[in-house]
C-alpha cells in the first residue's frame, strides 16, 4: 500500500484502515493548521491505486470493520470518483460497518444534495468537519474558507443525504476579546447545524503557522485553562440541537463528554468543579512546540 505526504486522521478513527484517496487539502490556507505546509500539493489519487490499495488491504486485513479515506478534504473529490470507492471497499471489505472522510463545509456544499445522496447511497458513512467557529469575524481571520452558513448549510445537506456529521470545534480561537462571541455563535450554528457529534479540541498553536507567530509577536493571546472552561460552559449551556458531546483530544484541560441536552448539567458541574482548581493542576497553558 502507498502513501503520500503525513499520515493525519481523527483520533476516532484510531482503529479505522487508512487507504489514502486524496493527498493533502485543497484549501490549506487555515491559520491554526501545519498539516500540509511543508508543499504537500492536493491532488486526487487515480482510482486504479486506490483500489489496488483496497485489494491489499482486503488481502490482509479482511475483518476490517471502520475504513478512512485520508486526506485532509477527501470529500472535495470528483463525486463518481469517491463514490466508486466507496462502493468497491464496501465490495472487498464485508465486514465494513463504517466509511468516513474529513470534509470541508465548503466542499460540503459543492457536491449538492444529489451528490451527497449518491455518496450515502454508495457506502459513505460519516464526514469529520471543522467547523472551529461559527463567528464569521473569526472565520475570516484564521482565513477557514467557509462561513458560518456554509456550516450550517453542510449539516443541513448532509443530514438530508442520510450521512453524519463530526463537527470539531477549536476552544479559544478567539482570544480573550473573542471568547464571547467565539462561543455564543458557535452554540448558534451547531444548533442549527445538528451534527450528530460535536468533538471539542483547545487551541494550540502549532510549528510553522501563522497563528504561532502571531502569538509569539504579541498579536494574539492565548486564554487560559479557566478561560477555556468557562468558554466550555458557554458554548455548552447554549447548543440547543441534541447531540453527543466529546472531548477526546490531547490539547484539552479537561475531559467533558455527555449527551446534550440529557447530560448537559453534569457536564457543566464538571466544569465549574475544575474552575475551583488552581489553574497550576491544568497542562501548562502554552505548548506551542508541539
Amino acid at each position: 500500500m502507498r502513501y503520500e505526504g503525513p499520515i493525519y486522521r481523527p483520533p476516532s478513527e484510531a482503529d479505522s484502515l487508512l487507504v489514502q484517496a486524496t493527498v493533502g487539502c485543497p484549501h490549506n490556507l487555515c491559520t491554526f493548521c501545519m498539516v500540509y505546509k511543508d508543499g504537500v500539493r492536493f491532488k486526487v489519487r487515480p482510482v486504479a491505486e486506490i483500489k489496488a490499495d483496497l485489494d491489499e488491504a482486503a488481502a490482509t486485513y479482511p475483518g476490517v470493520r471502520t475504513l478512512f479515506f485520508p486526506a485532509g478534504n477527501t470529500i472535495a473529490m470528483p463525486t463518481a470518483a469517491l463514490a466508486d470507492i466507496c462502493r468497491y471497499a464496501r465490495a472487498r471489505l464485508p465486514h465494513l460497518q463504517r466509511i468516513t472522510v474529513y470534509g470541508s463545509s465548503h466542499y460540503i456544499r459543492r457536491q449538492g444534495p444529489d451528490a451527497l445522496h449518491t455518496l450515502a447511497q454508495a457506502g459513505l458513512t460519516r464526514i469529520h468537519v471543522g467547523v472551529e467557529s461559527g463567528d464569521d469575524a473569526l472565520l475570516a481571520r484564521v482565513k477557514k474558507g467557509a462561513t458560518a452558513q456554509d456550516h450550517v448549510r453542510a449539516g443541513q445537506l448532509a443530514r438530508a443525504a442520510g450521512l453524519e456529521i463530526n463537527a470539531y470545534v477549536i476552544l479559544g480561537l478567539g482570544g480573550p476579546e473573542g471568547s464571547e462571541s467565539h462561543a455564543r455563535e458557535t452554540a448558534r450554528v451547531l444548533s442549527e447545524m445538528q451534527p450528530q457529534v460535536v468533538r471539542l479540541r483547545t487551541l494550540v498553536p502549532k510549528l510553522n503557522t501563522p497563528l504561532l507567530a502571531d502569538v509569539q509577536a504579541g498579536r494574539f493571546r492565548l486564554l487560559s485553562p479557566h478561560q477555556v472552561l468557562a468558554e466550555t460552559m458557554a458554548l455548552l449551556a447554549a447548543i440547543t440541537a441534541p447531540t453527543l458531546v466529546a472531548s477526546d483530544h490531547y490539547t484539552n484541560y479537561l475531559d467533558v463528554a455527555g449527551r446534550l441536552p440529557e447530560d448537559r448539567e453534569v457536564m457543566l458541574d464538571k466544569l465549574r468543579r475544575a474552575l475551583k482548581q488552581d489553574e497550576s493542576t491544568f497542562r501548562p497553558f502554552f505548548i506551542g512546540t508541539q
